[in-house]
């Protein structure tokens, strides 16, 4: 009876510390919030932010890849060299990587990504990022030729877009609704307008994901998500987009309150082929209407910093101009007096659906209504926004915070929604795109930063703040984001 008993102590002994184990151990689920649903899945096929917040580094792989501080690591290619006239890549491929499919990723999915890209029929939102390529050739399965058409500087960061990403001819076409990548996750479920399921890709040919699902709840309402923080339906907002209501959550140990950095220059977006925009000195009247400070608090919460021009103020290359247009309606007035406008103007302000966007609005509205010019706002959702402002360039004016890394070269497209057509910037750009010198690229950003600013092309608002609230038992998530992603490849739960 004694040793009966002393079994069955044992045994629940057992089975206690099993269950306790059980209990203990770290969780492989994670749901993430996020204020946007992006309109499909293919970062090759669309400029929305959304997009590759879902699936960059997560779904799909480039040859290279940013990481959080901005610099290139090596992705799908585990090594490369340049020529010394810097015109000519070799990339060498990692060997034994499946697409999601089962199919092989290799040289000629290279070539044909690529030249997809670059070529005539291409949709790519960041075609120019190709236009240096003269030609792509698959040397042997896992060596790939990539020869420009001249030297340029930012070929391996631009391969780290997500625009840029690896794609197979089998699955390409696909992609916006059943997104095939090499990464260490595979789209498990879409439920259009709540949630985006991914789960682990056990094939993965590196080192695997530490959770085994992700899923990507959408919230577009800031009260609702923090009422699914704080009730666990949601662990982390790695883009928090109600600053305003951070202070609750930085008092409550259950949580962490991370303030990072972004690449979102903030701008009063302008028709530059518009009348009365086509002229410098409307421009710089309302760069002296606007008290950009005041801005920052009542739209921001005093999350945000000043810019003068199209660059992040984190970038050894930034020159800050922050100060040239001073809040000043006395100067802004007899700018428009100037352009014969004394008696103002009406305008169009289209808003797109971030919460950042519709609060500067109103307070821009209301400045410019102090010097005459009436602006009418017209609030969209994003599909009209991508359909009617930056594809149709129908509009006078609006806000956007372009989230893009090292993007000033935008101003140089013909074609870009902006319409500033301007050949001493352009030939800056030309020439910074051919140089690989530090010193001269830094240079050269100082003068394209100027230019822009002297112009007063757009109304350079702020850099937006990255603000993000987790779970406190969580790590790995970014802190900054150097370029649109929520990569969850090094996400964990800490015991």
């Amino acid at each position: 009876m004694i040793k009966s008993a002393l079994k069955w102590t044992a045994a629940i002994s057992v089975a206690s510390a099993l269950l306790a184990s059980s209990a203990l151990a770290a969780r492989t689920d994670l749901t993430v919030g996020v204020r946007l649903e992006p309109p499909h899945l293919d970062p090759t096929a669309g400029a929305a932010a959304a997009i590759d917040e879902v699936v960059y580094a997560n779904i799909f792989e480039g040859l290279t890849r940013i990481d959080e501080t901005g610099a290139v690591k090596p992705a799908l290619a585990e090594s490369w060299t340049i020529s010394e006239d810097g015109k000519t890549y070799i990339f060498k491929l990692h060997d034994g990587v499946k697409f999601h499919d089962g199919t092989d990723f290799n040289a000629d999915d290279v070539v044909f990504t690529l030249n997809r890209a670059r070529g005539e029929a291409s949709v790519n939102a960041q075609k120019a990022l190709f236009e240096p390529i003269e030609s792509v050739t698959a040397l042997d399965p896992l060596t790939v030729e990539v020869k420009l058409k001249r030297p340029t500087g930012s070929m391996l960061f631009n391969l780290g877009w997500g625009d840029a990403i690896m794609v197979a001819p089998e699955s390409a076409e696909t992609n916006k609704t059943n997104p095939v990548g090499t990464g260490p996750f595979k789209l498990g479920k879409w439920v259009k307008g709540d949630s985006i399921a991914l789960t682990k890709n056990p094939d993965y040919w590196g080192e695997g994901a530490k959770l085994d699902k992700a899923t990507f709840k959408i919230i577009a309402d800031s009260a609702a998500a923090v009422s699914a923080l704080m009730a666990g339906d949601v662990d982390a907002f790695p883009i928090f987009a109600a600053p305003e209501m951070l202070p609750q959550f930085e008092v409550n140990p259950r949580f962490k309150v991370v303030i990072g950095t972004t690449e979102g220059e903030t701008v009063l977006s302008t028709n530059n082929a518009q009348k009365p925009f086509d002229d410098v000195r409307v421009r710089k009247a309302m760069a002296h209407a606007i008290n950009r400070k005041a801005l920052i608090e009542g739209a921001m919460f005093g999350y945000g910093t000043l810019i003068g021009s199209h660059f992040a103020p984190h970038n050894p290359a930034y020159v800050d101009l922050s100060g040239v247009y001073d809040f000043d309606l006395a100067k802004a007035k007899a700018l428009l007096k100037e352009a014969g406008l004394e008696n103002g103007f009406k305008a169009r302000l289209h808003l797109p659906p971030t919460d950042y966007a519709r609060r500067s609005g109103l307070i821009i509205a209301s400045d410019l209504k102090k010097v005459g010019i009436d602006l009418e706002i017209i609030n969209v959702e994003w599909g009209q926004w991508l359909k009617q402002v930056f594809k149709g360039k129908d509009y006078d004016l609006t806000i956007v915070s372009h989230t893009e890394p090292m993007d000033i070269g935008i101003y140089a497209r013909d074609d870009y929604y902006f319409q500033y057509k301007n050949a001493d910037f352009n030939a800056t750009i030309e020439e910074l795109n051919a140089t690989s010198d530090e010193a001269k690229r830094t240079e050269l950003l100082h003068k394209a930063q100027k230019k822009l600013n002297d112009d007063a092309v757009n109304g350079f608002l702020f850099q937006l703040a990255k603000t993000g609230v987790w779970n406190a038992k969580l790590k790995g998530l970014w802190a900054n984001a150097p370029v649109q992603a929520n990569d969850l490849t090094k996400v964990e739960w800490m015991d």
